[in-house]
């Protein structure tokens, strides 16, 4: 919980998602969001840097496809490991291209990933969006406070009430109301609010005030599994005490310099492939980290131990759906999250997959020199059954949830192409809820074109 939401705690990949996934959403009946709809509004929110290696590779397609008097800064991180160089070469030594731009002309192949950063550091939505504007009369940030419930006269959004330093507080809006909770806390408030299915709201003894069966269902996200390699050298970045006066230095670097390996966002490098030659476009994502990948940190004791990289790899576009529901009409208990992970086959059967590819890879000459043995999954687990047994006792979320506020037209839609709440007046969701369909790709970049996309909206202008 803090300003700039997940911007300020990702790993800051600029990753867009392809653009057959915004084609999509227009071909369900989303009009006014197909690819060529929402890349100006990518282009709006990006100060793309460049350099003299940048522009001889990408040339005219840098203006095409970005732009560079937005708020967020994408750059080059400052510091790349070794590692994940050699990751890149050993991608083209597997036959995958070289990709300088994955959010140019195609998605296809390795590359170093650009970042959300600005002069060393994370550029969150925080920093490039509030912080400028912090001072403005109208603007009034409140912090430590949770939202409640929407108010409602009749079908019409007329506020918030929120609680805050021990207080029951109201909110007023003259004109529309926003919902930016994300996927898992604005179909939440929706229901809290008696908008949603009509079985669920009475199951916790809410009075419906407007039935939307679509609140809370149609919940995707991104699964994940890591193969890790341990290394015969100390390139990786490791706790192990041998690694100590290095971190030292790399605090001093970085304190007085903005400079050095602590300016690393980690997922330095990666790639986009297909799990099988049949795939139409692109169905893995990757991301390489030169470090031990533990249940994403959750568990440091790894680093303390070895020197190790590690590969996510994750299914772009999972079959599998779940839903949120509600513990109960108490606004302070957190919702039921039932992600419904792996429930089809396929999904698992792919990240299986993945880890082939994956293997493929690390196997070439740039990265092999660099190896001692697989910690993950483990040179033991071959066969179809024991990765995909594997994949289902190790897979994780990436941390993508989406599509709990569908946009659509639809009876299982919860907001209009207008990101208008169905059937109520002066309500709108604005954050990732709303994609019919989960993007191709780290979530972050379409957040913001979608919060970009709903600004013009809002202000009326021709979208």
């Amino acid at each position: 919980k803090t300003l700039g939401g997940s911007s300020s705690i990702n790993a800051c990949v600029y990753i867009r998602g392809h653009s057959s996934d915004f084609d999509a959403w227009a071909a369900q009946g989303c009009e006014g969001w197909s690819y060529q709809d929402v890349l100006p509004y990518f282009k709006r929110s990006e100060h793309y840097e460049t350099d003299s290696q940048t522009a001889t590779q990408a040339g005219p397609a840098i203006s095409q496809f970005h732009g560079n008097n937005g708020p967020l800064n994408i750059a080059m991180p400052r510091s790349r490991n070794l590692l994940s160089h050699a990751f890149v070469q050993a991608g083209l030594q597997a036959g995958h291209p070289h990709n300088h731009d994955f959010n140019g002309a195609t998605q296809s192949g390795v590359g170093l990933y650009r970042a959300y950063h600005k002069g060393g550091q994370r550029c969150s939505n925080a920093r490039a969006y509030l912080t400028p504007i912090r001072s403005r009369p109208n603007l009034t940030v409140v912090t430590d406070a949770l939202t409640c419930k929407i108010l409602l006269e009749g079908k019409r959004a007329t506020g918030l009430e929120y609680h805050h330093k021990g207080q029951m507080k109201q909110a007023r809006a003259k004109r529309e109301v926003l919902l930016c909770g994300g996927a898992f806390n604005s179909p939440q408030l929706l229901m809290l609010s008696g908008i949603g299915p009509r079985e669920e709201l009475q199951k916790h003894g809410i009075a419906v005030a407007h039935e939307l069966p679509g609140v809370g269902t149609n919940l995707q996200d991104h699964l994940d599994v890591f193969l890790v390699m341990r290394t015969n050298n100390r390139l990786p970045i490791s706790l192990h005490p041998l690694s100590w006066l290095r971190w030292l230095g790399g605090l001093l670097r970085y304190a007085l310099q903005r400079r050095g390996e602590l300016t690393s966002n980690l997922a330095e490098a990666g790639g986009f492939l297909r799990s099988d030659p049949s795939e139409p476009i692109e169905d893995l994502q990757l991301h390489m980290v030169p470090l031990t990948a533990t249940r994403h940190a959750l568990n440091l004791w790894p680093l303390f131990k070895t020197y190790a990289y590690s590969v996510m790899i994750y299914d772009l576009r999972p079959l599998s759906r779940g839903r949120i529901s509600l513990n109960s009409a108490n606004p302070q208990d957190a919702p039921v999250i039932d992600p419904n992970y792996g429930s089809q086959q396929r999904d698992i059967s792919r990240l299986a997959k993945g880890v082939r590819a994956v293997r493929r890879i690390v196997q070439q000459a740039a990265l092999a020199r660099f190896n001692h043995s697989e910690m993950a999954p483990g040179a033991h687990v071959q066969s179809d059954a024991a990765l995909e047994d594997w994949v289902r006792q190790t897979a994780e979320t990436a941390y993508h949830p989406v599509g709990t506020c569908k946009m659509g037209i639809d009876e299982t839609a919860v907001v209009d192409p207008q990101l208008k709440v169905r059937g109520i007046e002066g309500l709108r969701v604005v954050d990732c809820s709303i994609m019919p369909t989960i993007v191709g790709g780290n979530t972050n970049a379409a957040a913001t074109m979608i919060a970009e996309k709903a600004a013009d909206m809002i202000l009326g202008k021709r979208v």
